[in-house]
This record gives structure tokens, C-alpha cells and sequence, in this order.
């Protein structure tokens, strides 16, 4: 126990010393800052915070979900991110274990799996954003499968009975969880059927069993929400509300993909070499693509939901291990602004089998926290925006936001996004090093309109070497393997907390400044509370 409180003390003594060396720095910076200003009047807000980028979050697949690891992340990203819907894959392929034909041609359901998945998924607070794929082998058309684990892309050899497969499965749910509660999920028909390796059929082929699937969910419950096409690449919108339009087939929302790399869709083993693309607008401009085709549509008011996104689309890609990767996430959400409804990032963890287990503990997965549970530096973007209060204020700079609770609280949410990627080289060479930022000045924060008081100030951030395990591997000589104390050594160095906290006072005029160092791609997270 003594031993105990020493490390305390001495925990203690460091983070004092380290909050006093910072705000000496800070108090350097404010008599030469100069670049960047980022000035809000915080009484004059916006409106409320459009929370978009947390109703989703994405995961591998669905017997994934029955694993104790992946449910304890679930449980923790759930609490610091805030995410309220979770979509993944295969959850009517063979290893969910829910459909068979016996030797007398009879037909038989089985859920146990999935309520076991969803009762969890449930009991957390969050709620499905139902992917239907992929096929039973049983009602496989053919023996086409795709990853590791063998999902089967086929159409059913009987339409009629994948019907009745979906029926059953929503009158399952409906009967265990309630029309109320299945009445606030998303039903989604398959995945990417654009292309060939998720769909062995035509595009017609899809929309029919859109249409079996469809009226299989409304005839349970004509309140309940589907669409699709779940395409890649932005793909089919127009051709989706026109078919529905036409045929007279619900659709309640349309969904898709995009990924910021230049070229291809699927890489489930990174052998290409993915190049990240340089369009200021990557991602952006497929969402807001696809806004504009949806109200042109006869379907003007739809929602669009991007039911995956990333900067790379294959498991295989260090971007996603990087520092880089938090304030990339932060621009496409920014630029993204309303044009969707969600933008579901793919995917929460590295517990993700579609090329089979992974041999080392970093290797570029999609994850925001790798299969220890050790949280990259993308998790804290999500993290940090789940702070902000509920009502965005006014503000010109592109990128940050600023938010209010109306009660004196106020955060600021800043990032740097900068492309550092050189010519000729692609994401799998040039971000497994160890990559030091360039200088990028200062940025001001300039607030008025605060309330007269004292307040306290937390500062947190991530960045080249602040919450960035993945810099820490590398420094390690990253290795495959990990040892129990590598692990608790990397999890120690990020954990989202401030690394600064300070009491200040706001004197009668309201203004209050603060300028921080800035390197390329830092983030920030400043909030200011009142003191009670």
C-alpha cells in the first residue's frame, strides 16, 4: 500500500510539472503567436450538434461478437465514444448457425447465436444496424464464399424462402425485443453487391431480393426501417430510388461506402499497396455527391447513410495504426457536415477475421483499438467529440468545432490536417516508420462572451507522441508479439486524459486567449468549465 501511494505521489509530481512546463510554453507562445486564430463569441451559437458521427460504428462479423474480448472493447468504446448503432457482417452465414434443410426437405430456424450477440448489444446500450447477409449455404445458389471465414455471396436458389427466412428472423425479434424497440433499427439488404467478390449477380439480381427482403420486413411491421444498396464507391443511388420508385418497393434509406485511397474496393490483404488519396475532398465529395443525386431523386428526402468509411478499405493499411489518422477523421466529418445521417467508421476493433487471425499486434487493421484492447490514436477523435456539449457555436475556422451545454461550459475540438504523404510512395512503405511532424506554428483560440467566474481548464491531445501507441511499437522495433508488460506499457501511454489542468480566471469583459503549439496533424481537445 505504501508502495502505492508513492507511485500516486509521484504520478502526481509529473503530471504538475508537466502542466507547468506546458503552460510556461503556452505563456512564451501568447507574446509571439501569430498564424492561425480561431475566434468565437460563444453566446452566439449555431444550434444543436448534429451528432452524425456517432450513431454507427462498424464491426467485422457477427460470431465475432460472441467473443469476451470484443464485447469488453465494445463496453469501453461504447462509454468513451458514445457510438449508439453497430452494423457487421454475416450475421445468416453458416457460423451464426441459423438456417438448415433437413433430410425430409423441411426447413428450420435457429437464432440462438444471434439473440446471444444482440442481447448483449442490447444490454450496452447500443443497438443493431442490421446487415441481412450473408446466405445460408443451405439457400446458397451456388459455393462462391469470400474471407476466412467463408460468407457465401450467392443469390438464394429460392427468393420465396429467403423471404421467409427474413420474415421469420423480424417476427423473431419483434417477439423478443419488442415492435417498439425493433421499430428504432436499421435493417440493411446485404453488402456492397457492386462488386463481385460480396454479390455473384446482377444488379437486378440484387434489387429483387431488396424487394423480397423489403416486403418481408414491412409485413411485419410497416414502421420498421430498410434500404440499401450498401454498394461501394458511392455506387447506385440513383438506379436504387429509381427502382424502388418505379416498382413501388419501400425504401426508407439509402446506404454506401467510400474510402480515401485512390483506386480499387477490395484488399482484405493489402497486397496492392493502397495509395491515400491527395483530393482535399476524398470521402466528402462522394458524400456530397450523393446528397445531390438523392435530391434530385423522386426520393428528395431520404436519409443517406454511409455504412462504412475510412481512410483505406483494406485491413492491411498502417494509415489506420498512424498519428495521422485522428485529424483525418476529423476533416471528412467536418466537410461532411449534414449531407448524411451517419457516417459509420469502419470498424471499432482489430478483432476482425476476414483474411484470417492476424500474426502481429499492429499490422494496419481498421480498428480504432488493436486486439489487445490498446486504443490508436484514431479512437480519440471519436473520444474527444463525444465530449462536446449538445449546441455547436459559431465558427468560421475549417477545422474545428466549437460547443456549448448553455450552462458556461464551452470545448473546442481543433485539429491540424495535413497530406504527408510522398509522391511515389504508397501507405504500406511510408507509415510503418517513425514519422516526426513538421512545426505548424501556433494556433489562438480567441473566446468572448464568457460568463464572469472562475473556470477550470482541461487540455488534452493527440498527436505524433501524445496518446500514440502506434509510435511507441515502432519505437519498440515492432514486434509481432507482444508481452504482457509491452501491452500495459502501451496502454499506459494512451488513454485519452488531459495532459494539463489549470484553474483561470474570466474577468468582466469575457474574453479569455490561449495559444498552443502546433505540429502537423495534432488534435486538441480544450475545455473550460465553470467552477461551482
Amino acid at each position: 500500500m505504501q508502495n502505492l501511494f508513492a507511485n500516486a505521489r509521484s504520478k502526481k509530481s509529473h503530471f504538475i510539472k508537466s502542466a507547468c512546463a506546458f503552460f510556461l510554453l503556452m505563456s512564451s507562445a501568447m507574446l509571439c503567436a501569430q498564424g492561425r486564430v480561431i475566434a468565437v463569441d460563444v453566446s452566439q451559437t449555431k444550434g444543436e450538434l448534429n451528432r452524425f458521427f456517432d450513431l454507427s460504428i462498424g464491426a467485422g462479423r457477427a460470431n465475432e461478437g460472441l467473443r469476451a474480448d470484443w464485447q469488453q472493447q465494445l463496453a469501453e468504446i461504447k462509454r468513451d465514444a458514445g457510438f449508439r448503432y453497430i452494423r457487421m457482417h454475416g450475421l445468416l452465414t453458416d457460423d451464426m448457425g441459423v438456417y438448415k434443410i433437413d433430410a425430409q426437405g423441411r426447413e428450420h430456424y435457429n437464432f440462438q447465436y444471434i439473440d446471444a450477440l444482440y442481447d448483449y448489444i442490447l444490454s450496452i446500450g447500443m443497438k443493431p444496424f442490421v446487415e441481412l447477409g450473408f446466405m445460408p449455404s443451405a439457400l446458397a445458389s451456388g459455393d462462391k464464399t469470400i474471407f476466412w471465414w467463408r460468407g457465401n455471396v450467392t443469390p438464394p436458389h429460392s427468393y420465396e424462402k429467403w423471404e421467409a427466412l427474413v420474415k421469420k428472423l423480424t417476427e423473431h425479434w419483434t417477439q423478443r425485443y419488442g415492435a417498439e424497440e425493433v421499430g428504432r433499427w436499421y435493417f440493411e439488404v446485404w453488402n456492397e453487391p457492386n462488386l463481385d467478390g460480396f454479390w455473384a449477380g446482377s444488379q437486378q439480381d440484387y434489387f429483387k431480393l431488396y424487394a423480397h427482403s423489403a416486403r418481408a420486413i414491412k409485413s411485419v411491421n410497416p414502421n420498421y426501417k430498410v434500404g440499401g444498396p450498401a454498394t461501394a464507391g458511392a455506387a447506385w443511388i440513383p438506379e436504387m430510388i429509381a427502382y424502388c420508385a418505379e416498382h413501388k418497393i419501400p425504401l426508407d434509406f439509402v446506404s454506401t461506402h467510400s474510402y480515401g485511397v485512390n483506386r480499387g474496393f477490395l484488399d482484405e490483404y493489402g497486397n496492392t499497396g493502397t495509395v491515400l488519396s491527395k483530393d482535399e475532398l476524398a470521402v466528402a465529395r462522394d458524400v456530397l455527391k450523393n446528397r445531390t443525386e438523392i435530391s434530385a431523386s423522386a426520393m428528395p428526402n431520404l436519409e443517406l447513410h454511409y455504412t462504412e468509411w475510412s481512410s483505406s478499405y483494406t485491413p492491411a493499411d498502417p494509415t489506420h495504426d498512424s498519428y495521422h489518422q485522428p485529424a483525418y477523421i476529423l476533416q471528412k466529418l467536418k466537410q461532411v457536415g449534414g449531407a448524411a445521417q451517419s457516417m459509420s467508421y469502419w470498424v471499432f476493433t482489430d478483432i476482425f477475421e476476414e483474411p484470417g487471425p492476424r500474426f502481429e499486434a499492429f499490422h494496419g487493421g481498421f480498428g480504432l483499438m488493436n486486439t489487445q484492447g490498446i486504443k490508436k490514436p484514431a479512437y480519440f477523435a471519436y473520444q474527444f467529440l463525444n465530449k462536446l456539449s449538445a449546441t455547436e457555436i459559431k465558427n468560421n475556422d475549417a477545422q474545428s468545432i466549437v460547443a456549448t451545454d448553455g450552462n458556461g461550459s464551452v470545448q473546442v475540438l481543433l485539429w491540424d490536417s495535413t497530406f504527408t504523404l510522398p509522391e511515389g510512395i504508397n501507405n504500406q512503405q511510408y507509415y510503418i516508420k517513425d514519422l516526426p511532424p513538421a512545426n505548424k506554428g501556433k494556433v489562438s483560440i480567441q473566446l468572448q462572451g464568457l460568463k464572469k467566474g472562475n473556470y477550470t481548464l482541461l487540455l488534452s491531445q493527440v498527436g505524433y507522441q501524445k496518446n500514440d501507441a502506434y509510435t511507441a511499437y515502432i519505437r519498440m522495433g515492432s514486434p509481432a508479439q507482444l508481452t504482457r508488460a509491452q501491452v500495459a506499457e502501451l496502454k499506459s501511454l494512451a488513454t485519452g486524459k488531459p495532459f494539463a489542468e489549470k484553474t483561470i480566471r474570466i474577468s468582466r469583459d469575457g474574453k479569455y486567449q490561449l495559444d498552443l503549439p502546433l505540429r502537423e496533424n495534432d488534435v486538441y481537445l480544450v475545455e473550460l468549465s465553470p467552477k461551482r
